[in-house]
């Protein structure tokens, strides 16, 4: 299924996130984050930078861009917290995919980024108290978004574009005519 578009229908957009994490919790999810990423790389191999088809991102820009989201959704957390109501900006994702040119990555270091700024992200969700979970952002493109509902968006964010990124690696590995062509999960 394709995504809502998040500026356009952002409500369908929020929702669609928050049914790939479902009722499973967030820390838990986005603590499995890390090594998913790892193991999809991984197995990725040589099809690692391959787009599937014009238009469509490698698995490696799809990897990029949860790193992105994680370091957007990194100062989004902090400005909840430490300002009342501040406005949250949006990007685009495919302008940050080609202008950052997120084929080109090294794998190691898109890992330790991630890894860094997650294990940070989640560290601070444990130390917030129920009340400051609460606080709101303005979202310059879906309105207010508190810093529990950012919290929970990010782990479906995750599940959404590693299963695009797992998507992407099949139909690569069977147009190849590899008949095991699935990805792992």
């Amino acid at each position: 299924m394709t995504s809502p578009d998040p500026v356009a229908e952002a409500a369908a957009y929020q929702r669609h996130l928050l049914d790939a994490l479902g009722d499973d919790d967030p820390v838990a999810a986005q603590a499995e984050t890390p090594a998913a990423i790892r193991d999809l790389l991984a197995a990725a191999g040589d099809d690692l930078r391959t787009i599937p088809s014009p238009g469509e991102w490698s698995v490696l820009e799809c990897v990029a861009h949860v790193v992105d989201a994680e370091l957007v959704v990194s100062g989004r957390y902090r400005w909840i917290l430490a300002q009342d109501e501040p406005e949250l900006l949006g990007y685009d994702q495919d302008l940050w995919a080609t202008g950052l040119h997120h084929r080109e990555d090294d794998p190691a270091t898109v890992v330790a980024l991630f890894e860094g700024l997650r294990a940070a992200n989640l560290d601070l969700w444990r130390r917030t108290s129920i009340e400051d979970r609460a606080r709101i952002g303005q979202h310059r493109e879906r309105g207010p978004e508190s810093y529990d509902l950012t919290f929970r968006l990010a782990a479906g964010h995750d599940r959404v574009h590693l299963g695009q990124a797992r998507a992407a690696l099949t139909t690569i590995r069977q147009a190849a005519g590899d008949p095991a062509g699935v990805a792992p999960r």
